[in-house]
């Protein structure tokens, strides 16, 4: 008999797979692949430091040569727009056009998941994606990689009044919709450990 962390990981693939299915046939219609509905998905949740290619092809895990060609296609179909960034115009910003987020939305991707997790209580949902995010964060951290987690769950997000928010680490202001957005310079919360 498999131990509980096997028979976890064994879950976790298989929805893995299980939504990579999904994703191939909600992007049949629209002529699109997988990396390319992820790439929709990760830059609508994106904040402004995190919406490069480098961050894209850090993100999926996946090499700048394989993302770009991605990024080529859906820039071509105008899903997203390219733009030189303000501050520094070698960067590459990626956003999201309107038609993108129309077919984001005509797709429904995560609806799916969202049904199959109706029944589940509030306390085993939040049980379940403290253990997941856990792991994660300790996989992602052993391999090097950065852990693009949610900006208000950032040991540098500063809470600075109502609705008013700071990023420590750059000194810029947050609106409240930023610090809801994933961010590749998200450094998690240092939990005391007493």
């Amino acid at each position: 008999m498999k131990n509980q962390a096997l028979t976890l990981l064994d879950t976790v693939e298989r929805l893995g797979h299980l939504l990579r299915a999904g994703l191939r046939q909600a992007g049949t219609t629209n002529g699109l692949q997988p990396m390319h509905l992820q790439a929709l998905l990760y830059l609508n949740e994106a904040n402004r430091y995190s919406n490069t290619p480098q961050a894209l092809a850090e993100y999926l895990g996946l090499t700048k040569g394989t993302v770009s060609q991605s990024l080529l296609l859906l820039a071509r179909r105008r899903l997203i727009a390219r733009h030189a960034d303000e501050k520094d115009g070698r960067l590459v910003r990626l956003a999201l056009t309107d038609k993108g987020k129309e077919v984001l939305k005509e797709l429904g991707v995560g609806n799916a998941w969202r049904d199959a997790l109706q029944q589940a209580s509030p306390a085993r949902l939040s049980s379940a994606t403290k253990v997941l995010k856990e792991a994660l964060a300790i996989l992602q951290t052993k391999s090097g990689q950065k852990t693009f987690g949610v900006c208000v769950t950032c040991r540098h997000n500063l809470h600075i009044g109502p609705r008013s928010y700071v990023c420590g680490l750059t000194k810029e202001k947050l609106s409240s919709r930023e610090v809801s957005k994933i961010c590749r310079e998200h450094s998690p919360i240092e939990e005391n450990v007493a």
